[in-house]
């Protein structure tokens, strides 16, 4: 959002989307395939990619084990079936009618061995002048964003989104709702006074159910027992707030069944649903020397700490890289009018700070962990249990600022 916002009246709007989406089914399918590889070897190389259809998972992708131990790769061939019947499963896909069945739908592996000349760029055996140091695995540029509209510094459309799909995932899995189906999306408008949320203007759920139940009674259960319940607490709905409820009327075929997935397919979703900039890289499924995912982890975390340390009221930093190059070709910082001290001091600091390195950003987060499985669905940022999530550089930033 630029800085001609400061002082404008408008709507914003970002959509959620549930664990049982099918793009974000393969998602989780993807990361927990890495996650696996990562305690075979917490050096692995992974691009796991899936698809998913009608009663149909496919794997495929790139697997690099630097532990030689030969029989990694047969243990990730044998297990990625398994992994991804379990995911599904877990959603809560057990008959095709509902939209896949984990138990007995049709899979199949492609995954194979990395390429070897991408893995010598980034294990640092490419070109001498880099002295052996870690290479970044592709080129790119990455963004993180953060804002002081709720607590989690994330945009409010984004985080109301993505609570209104968790509670209705946790009233479906506690049969509370019991003609609740795995497949659903959120959407949040809110009207903004300049960078503050003022009033909810608009909230669309469209929630996958059983073929029993009626409109009526979907409309009133969501609105009364999702939507309210996490919403009201804001304070911003009101009289004229506009609820549209499964507008189609239907929602019965859904997951795989009503539409495809694919991993890496919600980035917006997983990140500040439209509100900061996007790279146009996916997560899911890669490990952290894709930087990718490390370093858009690594542009939130810095962003974050920028706001947490009231240095502006809104960051979005920008990283770029070179593939097989050990460092950034570019730091960015952007506070659109919201800084309380000048955005070069603020930008110096940062890379005195931080180390944005493909290795200092693996090092820094600790990201060679199995963690990834949970970042795969409600977002990758504005959620404390991960690492880019913590606020712990606030003091060493105003240090190095009032040092400039």
């Amino acid at each position: 959002m630029s800085v001609s916002n400061l002082n404008k009246k408008y709507l914003f709007t970002s959509e959620s989307v549930s664990e049982g989406h099918p793009d974000k089914v393969c998602d989780q399918i993807s990361d927990a395939i890495l996650d696996r590889c990562l305690e075979l070897d917490p050096n692995a190389h992974v691009a796991c990619e899936t698809f998913a259809t009608t009663n149909f998972l496919l794997t495929g992708g790139e697997i690099g084990f630097i532990d030689k131990d030969p029989m990694l790769p047969k243990i990730i061939a044998k297990e990625a079936e398994l992994i991804a019947r379990k995911v599904a499963i877990d959603i809560g896909y057990t008959a095709a009618e509902i939209g896949l069945d984990g138990n007995k739908c049709e899979f199949m592996n492609r995954l194979h061995a990395q390429s070897a000349d991408i893995n010598q760029g980034v294990v640092g055996h490419g070109l001498d002048k880099y002295e052996g140091k870690q290479g970044a695995g592709d080129q790119g540029m990455m963004f993180g964003f953060a804002c002081t509209e709720t607590p989690e510094l994330m945009p409010a459309t984004l985080i109301y989104s993505h609570k209104l799909v968790q509670k209705a995932a946790q009233l479906r899995k506690s049969k509370e709702i019991p003609w609740l189906r795995p497949d659903a999306k959120s959407q949040v408008t809110i009207e903004y006074e300049g960078f503050k949320p003022v009033r909810i203007d608009t909230v669309v759920m469209s929630h996958q159910h059983d073929e029993t139940v009626e409109h009526d009674e979907i409309e009133k259960t969501l609105i009364e027992k999702v939507i309210k319940p996490v919403l009201e607490p804001t304070g911003l709905l009101d009289d004229k707030t506009i609820f549209h409820i499964n507008p189609t009327g239907r929602f019965v075929t859904g997951g795989p069944d009503g539409d495809a997935g694919l991993t890496g397919r919600k980035i917006i979703v997983d990140t500040y649903g439209g509100m900061g900039r996007h790279g146009g890289g996916a997560f899911s499924g890669k490990d952290p020397s894709k930087v990718d995912r490390s370093a858009a982890y690594m542009a939130r975390y810095i962003a974050k700490n920028i706001v947490a340390a009231e240095l502006a009221d809104r960051a979005e930093v920008q990283l770029a890289y070179a593939i097989g190059v050990p460092y950034p070709v570019s730091i960015m910082v952007e506070t659109f009018g919201t800084e309380k001290t000048a955005i070069a001091k603020i930008e110096a600091a940062v890379k005195e700070v931080f180390d944005c390195t493909p290795a200092g950003i693996v090092d820094t987060l600790n990201l060679k962990r199995p963690i990834y499985a949970k970042t795969a669905c409600y977002g990758h940022f504005g959620r404390s249990e991960f690492p880019w999530e913590q606020t712990d550089k606030v003091q060493a930033l105003k240090d190095a600022v009032k040092s400039k």
